[in-house]
């Protein structure tokens, strides 16, 4: 008997109609009731009528001129129907309409014309994560890293961010996003594979072989490698979002390392993101090159997810934080300490601060950690403990 129930959303009487053979098709999956008007309101009478067949899955299909409908019914689905899975149909050549989808909620999104194949292989992705403790229905949350200008400092906090998450939830990924990749070197790791071999295989791409192309720490941290030389042909932000979109069902958090890129690459990951950490120094040009990048990357998205991250602080004279909030947009969000030659003696050693032992610098950024999990369900079950990453 098929193990999932699943409720159809589409305008399209013809789509509705492939969607609702293609999966009854998987065997693993029942059509309970499929919908031809997209709700958007909580008192639209379609989410009451679903509600009562109590799916699994809620199907939704993006199509045309329906998008901006089909983006909202998600919204609402998703608020009025939190037990069920919300699964998007739609053209894979729109980063931006998958980011929007990614941020309403949508579990997964599968290139439109899909396949019986494509359904099952989804399918049997949410039927194997409700079988893990805790991941039902649950995204990744997206933290990414970018220099304000070179040599801030974006790899060293991406790095130990990343071991200091992994350290309590035990379900992290380290993303180097970086036009050469730094993160391997920092973590002392010679990864077989890197994230050009991800974007190389996103049409075969699944957890076991993403699993393969990264490179794991000794410390359980999963590590997808940057790419060792430049690349000749980059690739879309649709193909980063296709990946981004498997990774956020498979991971707790994701910390992206930037580092100086900025492209319609990094533009994706910071509207993915839950906070987009800004690093920075306390000086004039950092903090001018700070504010232009907060104007890139927000063209596309929101400034309220930025942050700034001073790093190397010491107090200056004169410095105003008010001042420099008004001027970069976006709040002082944290200070990390000026330990410069323990950092620069954990990189050549590639051993992380936050695994040297106790140091000022470790304790900030694991507090950092902290603040910005602070709200999470499971991370309030679990005793934040320096210990944990000494």
């Amino acid at each position: 008997m098929p193990e999932l129930s699943v409720a159809i959303f589409a305008t399209d009487s013809d789509q509705r109609a492939v969607l609702q053979v293609l999966v009854d098709g998987t065997s693993v999956a029942r059509t309970v009731c499929a919908n031809s008007t997209m709700p958007q309101a909580a008192t639209d009478s379609v989410i009451h009528r679903t509600q009562a067949f109590s799916p699994d899955v809620i199907l939704v299909d993006i199509a045309g001129n329906v998008a901006p409908d089909a983006l909202r019914a998600i919204e609402v689905l998703h608020q009025e129907i939190p037990g069920a899975a919300l699964f998007a149909i739609g053209p894979m050549t729109h980063s931006q309409l998958i980011v929007n989808a990614m941020r309403s909620g949508v579990r997964e999104y599968i290139e439109r014309p899909t396949s019986t194949t494509d359904l099952l292989e989804a399918f049997v992705r949410l039927t194997s994560s409700r079988r893990k403790p805790g991941r039902e229905n649950r995204r990744g949350k997206v933290f990414t890293v970018v220099n304000a200008k070179g040599g801030s400092g974006a790899t060293t906090v991406a790095v130990n961010l990343a071991l200091a998450l992994q350290s309590v939830h035990s379900s992290t990924a380290l993303v180097d996003l970086a036009p050469l990749g730094h993160c391997a070197l920092h973590l002392n790791l010679k990864p077989a594979f890197t994230i050009t071999d991800a974007i190389s295989n996103l049409h075969r791409l699944d957890s076991s072989l993403l699993d393969s192309f990264m490179a794991r720490t000794d410390r359980g941290l999963h590590v997808l490698a940057g790419t060792p030389t430049p690349a000749a042909i980059e690739p879309s932000a649709s193909d980063f979002a296709r990946l981004f979109d498997m990774m956020a069902g498979l991971f707790h958090y994701i910390v992206v390392d930037a580092s100086s890129r900025l492209d319609g690459a990094t533009r994706l990951a910071s509207n993915l993101s839950e906070k987009v950490l800004l690093i920075a120094h306390a000086d004039v040009a950092c903090l001018w090159s700070a504010a232009r990048v907060a104007q890139f990357l927000a063209e596309t998205g929101s400034r309220d997810r930025f942050g700034l991250v001073l790093n190397r602080y010491r107090k200056v004279t004169g410095f105003d934080e008010a001042e420099t909030e008004a001027a970069i947009g976006a709040p002082v969000l944290w200070r990390i300490p000026n330990q410069y030659f323990a950092v620069s003696t954990a990189i050549d050693r590639g051993v992380p601060v936050l695994q040297t032992g106790s140091t000022e610098i470790g304790r900030s950024i694991t507090a950092l950690a902290q603040f910005l999990t602070k709200d999470d369900l499971e991370v309030k079950r679990t005793a934040w403990s320096l210990f944990k990453t000494v």
